[in-house]
Formats: C-alpha cells, structure tokens, sequence
C-alpha cells in the first residue's frame, strides 16, 4: 500500500516524550484488554446483586478475569468480559454475544463514587416537556459496541458488517485513539525518516500535520468523537470540514433543553458551536487541551481565559460578584458548569452565564445553584437581574420559549420564528434548530422563509434548510434546491438530492438532470456509510417512497424493522404503502406490530383507523382513531374521521370532532365545511354561517362553500343575502371562467325569484 497504518509502536523511536505522555492519557487506554495487568492495576471490587429486567447480576472478578453471572431463578448463565471503555468518569464493560456482537454489559463501575451501578438506569433523560422515558434492555443495538461507539474507542475501525445475516466481524488496528487517528496513515512518514540522512531536512512529511492546522481545522478533527452527530461518509479524515462527514444533532432534539443546555448524552460540540469565543474563529480545542485529551490548565484554569479576558480576571468581583479566591472566582465554574449523565460528568462548552431563569422556565441547570445547592432559582435570579448588566439573561429567554413551542407543535408564535430565522439575528444553531422544528408545521407561510435560508453563511443552517424543502414541490423550491446542489458543502448537497427525490424526474432539464444525479449519488453513499444503523435503511426507504418506488421503499422499511424491531417509523411508513399498493392484511399487520410496543402511538393508532374504516370496520376504525386523538388532541385527520363515523348516531359529538379538526388545520378548507354541515343538522344555524363565512374569508374560491352558505339562506328566505354571497364569489380572483359562468346563473335564478 502506498501509505499504511503502522501503529503507535513506530512512533516510539523518534517520538518517545509524546509517546509516553500519550499511552496512559484517556485517549490512549479508551479501550483496554481485561487482563491480570487491568485487574491488579485497578483493584476494582465484585458487585452486589442487581436486579433488572426480571432477572439478577453480579460482577465477579478473579485473578486476570471479570465475568458477569446472569441469574434466572434456577438458571445461571456466565458471560466474559474481554474489554473496557473508558476511565475518566466510568469503566463500561464489553461482552462477546452472538453475531460478532460485543456487547456494554449493564453493569458499570464508577471511578467517582467507587461503586457499581445499572447503566441502562442511569441514561435516563426525564426530559422536561411532557415526555417519558425508560430504560433500554441491556441487549438493545443501542449498546452494542460495534456500532454505536463507533470507531470512538479505538483506531480504524472495520466493523465488516454483512446486512444479509446481521453479523460483525469487527476488525481494528489498535484498541484506544492512536496517533494515526489524528495524524492518519504514517507508513510514508516512517519511511522517509527512516531512509533520512542525518541532518537532512525534509519537505514532505508523510502524514497528516496538525501544527498547520486552522481553528476550524482542529475542532472539526476533535468533533467526530466529541459531538452527538451522524456520519455522511464511511471514514473521515483529519482535517476535512465537518459538515462534508456529519450531520450535528441541534436543539430541536429533546436530548437539549430549549435554551441548549446539555439533557441527554450530547458530548460538547453543539455547545461549542454557540460559543461566543468560538464565533471569532481564533479559539480551537488545542489551546485548552492536549491532544491527548489532557486538561493544559487543570491548575490555573483561569490561565486559559487572561489572554482574551485579563481585565475580568484582575477584578473578580466586579465581574462575577464573588471574591478571589472563591469557587465564584473560577472562570469555569461559572461558565462550564459541569453536569451529570449516565454517571458522567460533562463540562458545558457553550461558555455562557449563569442562566437561573432558564432553571425557573424549562427546568434547565444553572450554574448558581450548582454551588449554592441550599438555595432556590429566583433567589439566584433575583441577584443576576440587580447586576449592571441584569438583563443578560433575556435574549436567550426569548428564544427558548419560542423554540419550546415549537417543539410542542404549538405554532402561534411562528411569525416570530420566522422572522428570527430570516434575520439569521441568533446563533446558527438555534437558527438550523428553529428550521428543524418547522418540518411539524403545516402553515404554507414558512416555505419563502426555509427557501430563503438556502442563501444563509452557515452550512448547518443551509443544510437545514434543504432538508426541510422536502414536501415542497413548487417552482421556487425546485430552483433553489438546484442550487443547493452545487454547494461547496456535502451535507448541503446531500440534503438538496433527499428534497429533490419528490420532483418528477422530467421536470429537469438535462443538465439539472446531471445535477440531480450527482447529488443523489452522494446521497446514496451518505445513507449507506452505516449500513447497520437501522435509522439509514429507514431514510433510504423514505427516499425511495418519495421517487415513487414502492416496491424499493419496502424493502428498504422491511431491512430497517428487521435490524432494529424496535423501530417503530419503518413499520408504519411500509404499513401506508402496504395499504396503497393493496396490501392491507400486511399494512393491519405492520401497524399491529407497533400498537404491541407503543399501545397509544398517535400515527399507528391513526393509519389503523383510517384503514379500518375504509374497510367498513367502523367500531374498530373509531377505537383507533379515539386513541389518536388522545395522544394528540390536535389531531385533525382523526377528529374529522371521527366526526364522520360518530354523525349517524350521535350529531353533537360530530360537531365536537368536526370543530377539532376545523380549529387546527384551518388550511383545509373541508374540515370547517363539514363542520358547518353537521352544525345544520344539529340545528346550530346560526353557527354554521359564521363557519362558514370564516372559512371564506380563508378559502374565498372554495366554491361548495359558497354554495352551502347560499342555500342555507335561500332555505330562510333571505333571498339577498344569498345573492351577496354569490356576488362576493364572482369578484374573487382566480375563479375560473366556467365557475363564474355557474356562479352568474345562480344569480340570474335567484334574481328572477326575488
């Protein structure tokens, strides 16, 4: 091979003082062998029993071995433990299981307290907005080391998956992060200097050079490992931009409170990424930490703040209200505010302040209370808000609460969003994170916005933007999606190629044909750079239902519920496209699988109901449909289903349904139309008009409309005011000159009458 990887063992020669600081850092033992050396060097003690999932364990551990014991009543069942991850918070534990599979046992030790604990317990997000949430078995894909630590624990990876029998046969270089996997393949390097006379200096180094590397360059090197994110290609390179290899999970995930602050296991990049030091593109990971991972002013942290910030720190008090010398005095304690999750301490990189009122609003942590423990919120927000600057807090306040509401579907502050978005007036993750949450939002007027977008500096935002065109199959979308897929950004593109699948392809012309290929096929590559990640079989299969494909959607759908049974969109995805191809013992079937795992799942429960009622099981269509809209009370489609089986035996009830669905999709013209036709028949007259003449004023070229309001006053003797509705018809624009022809000889009919 023209450059190969070598291994950290041929550094030792010329390198031997990084060598050393390197092998015992947390990135050199990421990962190590359970041995007798691991077993005498860490002392660590058996476990108690723990009880999860019906059945008992225990950690033994022996002279060069740890094993796990399983109990199940009578039964025992032994299992290995040959590796371990970690060591700065937690040990986590590997265990070889079926299918080349090593497995996270659920049992792990923490370096902190000393103690054993349940892992699976202990990744739990109580998340703040109504969400629950439970424990992972212990042998969920999740914890499966092959793929979800994902090259992050040791160096070239090859997880040699077969998709056809779900099998690894994992392969890597090295356990832990070796020097290559920053500095990549250095066979070549090795060899000049090998080859090197003494004293001669030489150009090429034959690796990767990090001292030359930009800012940029050394966070995008350090995110793969350190950010909640998903690849968009098999193998990253240092060096390369971010954003060509991965997509960022941003703060429309509920693993983030609404105003960012870490919930779930986020690791820090999106935090860094609203970073106010990071925004003049001069700080980088490298000027805090070592590349071996060390903290370079884990004794005098306020060293790493003086150079930018020397006036603060030569007057605490006036800067931060506490004394030198104090814990208050400390930049980071303050501004890194350390966090727990899943027993794991994470400082917060986004550099902010204290935020208490964050804590009071969305129950986020703040750092005031993390010190002053004995004290409330609004005691902490209280002092903030006496300061000079008090108000500091109010900026970010105010979007969090509108990105809350958005991700409680809750759109009456849309224009709001909207006009944050287009003023690109906030940092690019919450602009990319309000973007994300407008993929749940029906009202037309968002498009200009996204479209918009498209032009914005930001890749993440852009990006954003071209993934949330999809559904949007007009002309403007259709050009600036084209032009998304000539960015100089792969994510960008990728996201351009998976919106434009729902254009015909000959709507192109030849060249943007051209175009679209090449996007496409990058797309193509990008969902099958994991091709164990169930969520990519998944995307594939939505790529292919929106080509119009079918029987590839399917297929797709039917790989992602088979790797991952769990997963819940495939089943009800392919249970839709099952009903549309005429399928619809297997859509029942798909959609029955989902109600066994999620009994009260709003889209399974309503996809259920719809296909039932076509098939004349109205009983069991209006059970389903009931569930829906107790999982959502918004739920139109299911309450104007529901108007519509409930309207021959209960009218008043189909009234209620009929004005659910009427007062949250108002966009579509029939729900109020036939709220206003079962009013009638309830004898609500008076109500039915204003229905109607509401619905008008939102759809005037709605024609049954118009008829109907004519009528019902026709049936009163209101002859004119019949006539005035058919009149304001006739001068709407955009009627057809058929309609109008109908319209002016209603009038003529009603004229002759009076």
């Amino acid at each position: 091979m023209e450059n190969e990887y070598v291994g950290s063992g041929s550094c030792i020669e010329c390198h031997e003082k990084f060598y050393d600081l390197w092998s015992p850092s947390h990135h050199g033992k990421a990962m190590q062998p359970v041995n007798a050396e691991f077993v005498k060097n860490e002392n660590l003690p058996n476990s108690e029993d723990f009880s999860l999932e019906g059945k008992t364990y225990k950690i033994n551990i022996g002279d060069s071995t740890i094993t796990m014991v399983e109990m199940d009543g009578e039964k025992s069942r032994n299992y290995d433990v040959v590796w371990v991850l970690g060591g700065k918070n937690v040990y986590y534990f590997l265990t070889p299981l079926e299918k080349g599979k090593l497995q996270t046992i659920p049992l792990a030790y923490n370096l902190n307290d000393k103690a054993w604990y349940n892992n699976p317990q202990s990744a739990l997000r109580h998340f703040p907005e109504g969400m629950t949430d439970q424990a992972l078995p212990w042998r969920d894909r999740m914890y499966n080391f092959n793929s979800s630590c994902y090259s992050c624990h040791v160096s070239q990876l090859q997880t040699n998956f077969d998709l056809t029998t779900d099998t690894y046969n994992s392969t890597w270089n090295e356990p832990g992060i070796n020097c290559e996997t920053c500095h990549g393949p250095s066979g070549n390097h090795v060899r000049i200097f090998k080859n090197a006379k003494e004293g001669e200096e030489q150009k090429e180094l034959g690796l990767i050079s990090t001292s030359v590397f930009t800012p940029d360059q050394h966070n995008w090197s350090c995110a793969p490992c350190h950010a909640k994110m998903h690849p968009i290609t098999p193998s990253y390179m240092p060096g390369e931009k971010f954003f060509d290899n991965y997509d960022l999970t941003v703060l429309n995930n509920t693993d983030f409170y609404p105003d960012g602050r870490d919930l779930g296991e986020n690791y820090t990049y999106t935090g860094w990424m609203m970073n106010v030091c990071n925004d003049n593109g001069q700080l980088h990971c490298v000027m805090c930490h070592t590349s071996s991972g060390r903290d370079r002013f884990k004794d005098k942290p306020n060293d790493a703040c003086i150079k930018s910030h020397a006036q603060r720190i030569s007057d605490f008090f006036a800067h931060s209200g506490h004394e030198a010398g104090s814990p208050g005095a400390v930049c980071i304690n303050c501004h890194m505010p350390k966090t727990v999750f899943g027993n794991m301490n994470r400082s917060d990189h986004s550099f902010r302040p204290p935020m208490p009122e964050a804590t009071i609003l969305f129950d986020s942590p703040n750092a005031c209370n993390m010190c002053h423990t004995d004290k409330s919120a609004e005691w902490a927000n209280n002092i903030v808000k006496k300061r000079k600057n008090g108000n500091y807090q109010e900026e970010t306040m105010k979007w969090a609460e509108l990105l809350k509401s958005a991700r409680l579907n809750d759109w009456s502050n849309l224009r709001k969003i909207l006009e944050h978005i287009e003023k690109e007036d906030l940092n690019e993750v919450v602009t990319a994170s309000f973007i994300r949450t407008l993929g749940n939002c029906n009202k037309d007027q968002k498009w200009a916005t996204i479209i918009k977008a498209l032009k914005s500096k930001s890749p993440l935002v852009r990006s954003s933007a071209a993934a949330e065109l999809n559904g949007n199959v007009s002309a403007e979308a259709k050009t600036a999606l084209l032009n998304a897929c000539t960015d100089e950004i792969r994510l960008v593109r990728i996201s351009a190629a998976s919106s434009l699948a729902l254009f015909p392809k000959e709507q192109f012309t030849a060249v943007e044909s051209e175009l679209v290929a090449k996007a496409t096929q990058e797309y193509m590559t990008s969902v099958v750079s994991r091709p164990d990640d169930w969520s990519s079989h998944y995307n594939l299969g939505l790529f292919y239902q929106n080509q119009g494909d079918a029987g590839k959607a399917l297929e797709s759908y039917e790989t992602a519920a088979r790797l991952y049974p769990e997963s819940l969109m495939p089943l009800i995805n392919s249970s839709v496209l099952y009903s549309y191809i005429g399928n619809t013992a297997k859509a029942e079937e798909n959609l029955k699988k989902v109600l066994v795992v999620d009994p009260e799942n709003e889209a399974a429960n309503l996809n259920l109901g719809l296909l039932l009622a076509e098939q004349g099981k109205l009983s069991e269509a209006e059970q389903a449909l009931r569930t829906a809209l107790r999982a959502n009370p918004s739920q139109a489609v299911a309450a104007y289903n529901l108007s519509v089986i409930s309207a021959s035996s209960d009218i008043k009830e189909a009234v209620d349904f009929a004005k659910i669905a009427a007062e949250n999709q108002p966009e579509e013209p029939k729900y109020a139309y036939t709220l206003a036709f079962y009013q009638v028949q309830n004898n609500q007259k008076t109500e039915a008009i204003k229905t109607l003449n509401e619905l008008l004023k939102i759809h005037p070229q709605y024609l049954t409309a118009v008829s109907f309001l004519a009528d019902i006053y026709m049936k009163d003797g209101k002859t004119r005011e019949a006539l005035k509705v058919y009149q304001q018809a006739l001068e709407t624009e955009g009627i057809s000159d058929q309609d109008k022809a109908s319209i002016q000889q209603a009038i003529v009919s009603l004229q002759r009458g009076v």
